[in-house]
């Protein structure tokens, strides 16, 4: 197994104000664009060649990747001039893949951090002479994913999408968003139109008899979806929680990047990562936490389990948790900010403008 394709052609509408300049797997996590982490770990599952489906801002990724021989992989880019839906996006790359109708193809989805063990997939997907083997994981509250029941060898029995009621919640494994198919499977998938690997090519290859297999990974697994799962991903990835051979410098509390600028009495914990250009005044606390490119935090401010936007600012004293301020926006001193908010890029909010407690 030497190629995969990678699926970055969302819009990440549930990221915004994160992804209204930038694509979502190109948003830094733990200091680096979150595509450069999976890119990693499938380079060193061994993984050589790689195509990325894109549709939405996708000139960004070339300039930023190249063929991708910084990362020891050729990189190619397919473009979506329409949306075609995951099973139309891995279709419409298929003309660059090199691999024969019965070798394995690793397919990712752009916005999963996980620590999946990508060889053990393909060695289960090889063993068992399956057409298509999918990443399983289990959750502790499954209503939001696709549920995947299996029989006692991992065989795949059912596709059932978002349960709405207790009797639908038959099982606790879900789709977690990787697989490997065989190549003629790809090959195989309508052409030219939208189509959902979800909702039509995998219970139309179940209901044709094909073998479709399971393997539950219950490692760690996230999907980086909302802006608290992504400020969540950055940090964990920082603290090692997620594994990743692309974290550009030493796990542990906190991660400045060399361009940072940080006060010496500053305090960053919770995995915090300072990117390059940044600056963090005196006094200010920061935990578990993403301060993007050229963003500033003046003297004495407090940020939990929030993403400071590119060049954005967060006045003196301001109180933010689990906040996302977009790029270049401007929230004055003594603000408070409460859990969900999103300041959207460029706009400014006035000194002492709005809080959730007293003015006392």
């Amino acid at each position: 197994m030497t190629e995969a394709i990678l699926l970055v052609g969302g819009k990440g509408t549930r990221l915004r104000p994160l992804t209204v300049h930038t694509p979502k797997p190109m948003v830094p996590a733990a200091g680096v664009p979150f595509l450069t982490h999976q890119l990693a770990r499938a380079r060193a599952a061994g993984v050589e060649h790689i195509v990325l489906a894109t549709s939405y801002l996708a000139e960004v990724f070339e300039p930023y990747f190249g063929d991708g021989s910084d990362l020891g992989l050729h990189i190619e880019y397919v473009t979506e001039r329409e949306p075609l839906g995951t099973g139309g996006a891995i279709r419409n790359v298929a003309t660059r893949l090199d691999s024969g109708p019965d070798d394995p193809v690793l397919v990712f989805n752009g916005d999963i951090l996980t620590g999946l063990d990508i060889r053990a997939l393909v060695d289960t997907h090889e063993s068992t002479g399956a057409d298509v083997s999918l990443h399983l994981t289990k959750v502790t509250d499954p209503r939001a994913y696709g549920l995947v029941p299996t029989d006692d060898t991992g065989r795949v029995l059912a596709f059932l999408e978002k349960p709405q009621t207790p009797e639908e919640i038959v099982t606790d494994q879900i789709n977690a968003g990787a697989y490997v198919f065989r190549r003629s499977v790809i090959d195989a998938i309508p052409a030219g139109r939208p189509v959902s690997v979800e909702r039509e090519t995998f219970p139309g290859l179940l209901a044709a008899g094909a073998h479709l297999q399971g393997m539950v990974d219950s490692t760690y697994w996230l999907d980086l979806g909302t802006p608290a799962a992504f400020v969540r991903g950055s940090a964990d990835l920082v603290l090692g929680r997620a594994p990743s051979p692309a974290v550009p410098g030493r796990r542990g509390d906190r991660l400045i990047l060399p361009t940072a600028t940080v006060a010496p009495d500053a305090k960053l914990t919770g995995g915090t990562v300072v990117s390059e250009g940044a600056y963090i005044a005196e006094g200010a606390r920061i935990s578990g936490s993403a301060i993007l490119p050229g963003a500033v935090v003046e003297a004495g401010a407090v940020i939990t389990d929030s993403l400071i936007g590119t060049r954005a600012r967060v006045g003196e004293r301001s109180v933010l948790t689990g906040a996302v301020v977009g790029d270049g926006a401007v929230v004055g001193a003594d603000n408070e900010l409460r859990d969900g908010v999103r300041v959207w890029c460029g706009a400014q909010i006035p000194a002492g403008a709005v809080r959730f407690s007293s003015d006392m």
